[in-house]
């Protein structure tokens, strides 16, 4: 093989990408379904809530009660009793009688609206004064104003947020069902990759690879299952990618990637049952020598050896990838977390790809900087210098110094990878 086929432009590629099928279901309990996605619709089984409750601490009282009353002119209403939490109160309310209540309390029988405590004054332990009019229903939630049974709470292919678990909490719900996290075997090729417990001979490096994209998946909601080291031989990288794919819902192949002599991975996934090539190289620097493929259902992925090269990609494309394996409805997207800055140089770029150029971000004054990091693909350096990405535009000539342009941010790790 000496040149690249089947090369895809970037849009093209997110339309593939849009044609794997989510992995399987499974049940959890509540309290592990924080970023989980729904594999079915969640329908209210009840009112929620299912009383008439208060919003205030004050009297619950019949509205029309109080109709007219206000600070020159009080109305006088009867005091019969209190409302405890928790508790129902056993009577039914009669014209010009209160009860106290607290805020959440069920109102009683009858009543149809709560005065707040500031305008009521106890003149004697059964007389009330209460020195302002309300209407009915005002200061009460009413049994299904958060969702009524039958109704569709969150749909099928929705992530998971802390307060859709407390509306869930809310119903009774206890068990959740949802897409499998995906499971994603990561393997790395390469005659010079060792273990980074190794100290590397002239010529070799430590697999970097395997921690980046591990951790990418992590990030992500994905659960990565490591493969191990392969050396640039058929039979043994074969061997490894065929337990990838009885293992997992999807295989990352990094290295052997580029077009050459040494291009295993190619030939290795033609060898793969039901093995379709979707894509061999995507129009766009760095990440160009990029796979994707599909054997039956699964998605195959050949990434660059390149740690620059790689996480591009998978920032651009597999958070897709994983999003769908993940069943989620709406496809994250990394141009969603973008903040707009001006580029502090001129960036020169070929027609005809698109390039996504490492920049970091820099305050002067009231304006926010982007600075373009630049590197070889093989240096991580310029990874950690970056906040993120910018997107030059493939039927341009580049951007230019003092333009506006939208930086694709890297996420931020907030403690919390399931």
């Amino acid at each position: 093989m000496d040149q690249f086929f089947n090369v895809k432009r970037p849009d093209e590629v997110f339309e593939i990408i849009q044609g794997f099928a989510p992995a399987g279901e499974e049940t959890v309990p509540l309290e592990d379904a924080l970023g989980r996605t729904l594999s079915q619709d969640l329908i209210a089984q009840e009112d929620l809530p299912g009383f008439l409750r208060s919003t205030m601490d004050g009297y619950a009282v019949r509205a029309k009660d109080t109709f007219g009353a206000s600070e020159s002119l009080p109305a006088l209403l009867r005091v019969s009793g209190e409302v405890l939490m928790g508790q129902s109160h056993g009577i039914e309310m009669e014209e010009g009688q209160a009860v106290k209540i607290s805020t959440g309390g069920k109102l009683p029988a009858g009543a149809d609206g709560v005065v707040m405590v500031e305008y009521c004054t106890l003149l004697d332990s059964e007389t009330l004064e209460v020195s302002r009019a309300i209407s009915p229903l005002e200061n009460v939630i009413q049994p299904g104003d958060d969702f009524q049974q039958g109704s569709t709470v969150l749909k099928k292919g929705y992530r998971l947020r802390p307060q859709d678990l407390g509306v869930m909490a809310g119903l009774g719900v206890t068990e959740v069902s949802v897409f499998r996290k995906p499971r994603i075997a990561i393997l790395s090729t390469g005659d010079e990759i060792v273990t980074i417990d190794t100290q590397p001979r002239p010529g070799e490096v430590r697999d970097i690879n395997r921690y980046t994209l591990g951790a990418f998946c992590k990030r992500l909601g994905a659960a990565p299952l490591y493969l191990g080291l392969c050396p640039d031989e058929f039979q043994s990288m074969k061997r490894m990618v065929e337990e990838g794919v009885a293992q997992a819902d999807t295989v990352w192949v990094s290295g052997g990637s580029s077009v050459g002599t040494r291009d295993l991975t190619l030939k290795v996934f033609e060898t793969l049952p039901k093995f379709e090539l979707l894509v061999h190289g995507i129009s766009i620097s760095p990440g160009k020598p990029t796979i994707i493929g599909r054997s039956g259902p699964q998605p195959v992925i050949g990434l660059p050896g390149h740690v620059a090269s790689a996480m591009v990609v998978a920032e651009v494309f597999l958070t897709r990838l994983i999003s769908r394996l993940s069943g989620q409805r709406e496809v994250m997207d990394r141009f969603r977390n973008q903040m707009e800055a001006q580029l502090s140089q001129n960036v020169e770029s070929a027609p005809g790809r698109e390039d996504y150029v490492r920049v970091k971000l820099i305050e002067k004054g009231d304006r926010l900087i982007a600075e373009p990091v630049f590197g070889k693909s093989g240096l991580i350096s310029t990874l950690v210098e970056a906040d993120g990405l910018i997107q030059v535009d493939m039927n341009t000539e580049g951007v230019y110094e003092g333009q506006t342009v939208r930086v694709m941010l890297f996420d931020q790790v907030d403690g919390g990878c399931g």
